[in-house]
């Protein structure tokens, strides 16, 4: 390759990387990316003499990375979902029937998706593409044609619709707690499921101090660092948990779960529906915004911003 990118490593073997490094076994990064393990072997041998340094530590059960893997992964992964943004927008400027939507985790599975659903059924003409980050922020909006972002709605380069407000509340399956009604104080002595998150994310320290309580996470507590595995551990009967109702309504409706305590912390936030002003909506894309704003209306939704 000639030019000033003639010493980049080739894209097969990022995305084998990636895929290792995420996965950590290069047995399940072949089934994930349909090759063979001696072949991103290969890949990952020849990403490592290109750099000139040892990507991974080999072990018995599978890899982990080395102190330069893991520098190496804070700039490769930024930069493949560079590419893969790049790629979505461009299609959809070449199919104006395809909407990209950004959002976390959380709200892709528990609200966007089963709306998606929903959404699909009536409208089939339009493609729908859920791009999921919980490292998001404003200034990823115009990479997508909507996104769905947590704050307080004032984004001056952004039109925002709040959809959920926020409100949380501790649950647990009715098999794991047979008294319900605790107090904070009971609660707090509690062993119970912490969200340790570098995203911003209330944890349960920050919902016993929204009722003026001071509250230690004990260090043989599980911990999870996505809002998605506590609410799976939850679920599977691991213990108390907190929930967003969003995720969690459903599911005491059904009597599944059961909410351990009356108090709820409504923060006065909101997930909101947004887009970048500088660019203007598709018809799929408005028609998608207009649908997604009367669903979430359905539940209350009761403020917009233009």
């Amino acid at each position: 390759m000639a030019g000033r990118f003639r010493h980049l490593p080739s894209l097969e073997g990022l995305t084998a990387f990636e895929s290792v490094s995420r996965l950590g076994s290069f047995t399940r990064a072949a089934d994930e990316l349909c090759l063979t393990q001696s072949a991103i072997s290969k890949q990952i041998r020849a990403l490592e003499a290109s750099l000139g340094t040892p990507l991974f530590v080999r072990k018995a059960r599978g890899v982990t990375l080395s102190n330069a893997g893991m520098l190496y992964q804070q700039h490769i992964l930024p930069a493949l979902q560079g590419l893969e943004m790049a790629g979505q927008r461009l299609r959809a400027l070449q199919h104006p029937d395809t909407v990209s939507v950004l959002a976390t985790h959380a709200v892709s599975q528990y609200w966007l998706f089963p709306c998606l659903l929903s959404f699909s059924a009536e409208h089939p003409e339009i493609t729908v593409h859920i791009h999921a980050c919980n490292e998001m922020d404003a200034s990823m909006v115009p990479d997508h044609d909507l996104a769905i972002l947590y704050g307080d709605g004032e984004w001056p380069s952004l039109g925002a619709t709040p959809l959920i407000h926020e409100d949380i509340y501790p649950v647990a399956r009715p098999d794991v707690i047979k008294e319900q009604g605790l107090s904070l104080e009971e609660l707090a002595q509690r062993p119970l499921i912490q969200l340790d998150s570098s995203w911003n994310c209330m944890d349960w320290s920050h919902w016993f101090a929204h009722f003026g309580i001071r509250y230690r996470a004990p260090k043989s507590d599980i911990t999870f660092n996505q809002l998605t595995l506590t609410y799976a551990a939850i679920q599977r009967g691991a213990g108390i948990g907190l929930a967003w109702d969003f995720m969690a309504a459903d599911a005491i409706a059904k009597g599944e779960l059961v909410r351990v305590t009356d108090q709820r912390a409504i923060t006065g936030l909101a997930e909101h529906l947004v887009f970048d002003l500088d660019r203007p909506l598709s018809a799929s894309a408005r028609l998608f915004r207009d649908w997604l704003i009367a669903k979430a209306g359905e539940g209350g939704v009761t403020r917009q911003k233009d």
